[in-house]
C-alpha cells in the first residue's frame, strides 16, 4: 500500500468516527462548505488575549503544590483522591465541571466515568481534538458524598484554586458544564437551561455554558442542544485561528 492510499484510508476513518459521533448526538445531516472555501478544521489557536500579569499568576504545578493534601472543607473526610485536573497546561480550551464522581475519586482524574466518556467523545469525535490538548477540571477537587451538589462553603474553599488554575492556563475559551460550574464561574443565579448556548465572559475570557455530560446520560434528547453549543465553540476557535494566520 503506497502513502497516498494510506492517507486516504486514514481520512476515511476520521470521517467515519466523526459521523458516528454526530449520530450518537442525534444529528442526521452533515454541514457542507462551498467549493473552494476554507475548511473549518479546528485546532487550538495561538493566544490572542492579553495575558494576565505574571504577578497575579503562578504555574499549575505551583497551584497543585499550594493545594497540598487539602483539608480546607469537609469533603476531605470522604475522599480517596484529590482530583486536581489534567490536560495541556497551555490549553486554548478548558472544560470546567462540577466535581468528581466515584470513578474520578478512585482514579484521581477528572471525567473518567460514563459522563467522562461522553465528554471525551465530544472532544475527540466531535471537535476533532485530542483530550490531552485541552484542560479539564472541576469547581471542587474532592467528591461530594453521593455525588450531591457541592455546598456553598465547599465551593468557597475550593474556588481560589480554580481561579489560579484558570489564570495559569489563560485559555482562549472556557466551556462551563452544568449548573454548579456555570453559576460559580459567572456569579449568577440564572439556571443552565436559559444560559446554555449564550456567550458570556469569565475575567475577559469567552465562556459558553452547556449541559453537563451526566445530564445528557439522563436526558439524551438534549444532546442536539449540546452539539449546537459545541459548534459555536468550533466556529469561534476557527475564527481565532484564522485571525492569527500570517
Amino acid at each position: 500500500m503506497d502513502e497516498v492510499q494510506q492517507e486516504f484510508l486514514e481520512i476515511v476513518a476520521q470521517v467515519k468516527t466523526h459521523l458516528e459521533f454526530r449520530r450518537a448526538l442525534g444529528v442526521s445531516f452533515v454541514e457542507t462548505t462551498a467549493a473552494g472555501s476554507r475548511q473549518a478544521a479546528v485546532q487550538p489557536a495561538a493566544p490572542t488575549m492579553e495575558k494576565i500579569p505574571l504577578s497575579q499568576s503562578i504555574g499549575l504545578a505551583a497551584v497543585r503544590e499550594e493545594l497540598g493534601d487539602c483539608i480546607r472543607c469537609k469533603l476531605h473526610k470522604g475522599r480517596k483522591n484529590i482530583v486536581f485536573g489534567e490536560g495541556d497546561p497551555n490549553a486554548a480550551l478548558v472544560f470546567v465541571g462540577e466535581g468528581p464522581g466515584q470513578e474520578e475519586d478512585l482514579q484521581g482524574r477528572p471525567f473518567v466515568g460514563a459522563a467522562g466518556q461522553l465528554l471525551t467523545d465530544i472532544i475527540v469525535k466531535g471537535m476533532q481534538l485530542k483530550r490531552e490538548d485541552v484542560y479539564i477540571c472541576n469547581i471542587v477537587k474532592c467528591r461530594p458524598p453521593g455525588n450531591r451538589n457541592p455546598d456553598p462553603d465547599e465551593v468557597e474553599a475550593c474556588e481560589p484554586f480554580l481561579i489560579k488554575q484558570l489564570r495559569a492556563i489563560n485559555p482562549q475559551i472556557i466551556i462551563g458544564l452544568g449548573n454548579v460550574a456555570v453559576k460559580t464561574l459567572l456569579k449568577t443565579k440564572e439556571g443552565i437551561t436559559s444560559l446554555r448556548g449564550n456567550w458570556k465572559t469569565y475575567q475577559g475570557i469567552p465562556l459558553i455554558p452547556t449541559f453537563h455530560p451526566a445530564y445528557l446520560l439522563r436526558t439524551p434528547s438534549d444532546k442536539k442542544l449540546v452539539w449546537d453549543d459545541i459548534k459555536k465553540v468550533i466556529a469561534e476557535m476557527k475564527k481565532l485561528r484564522d485571525e492569527n494566520e500570517p
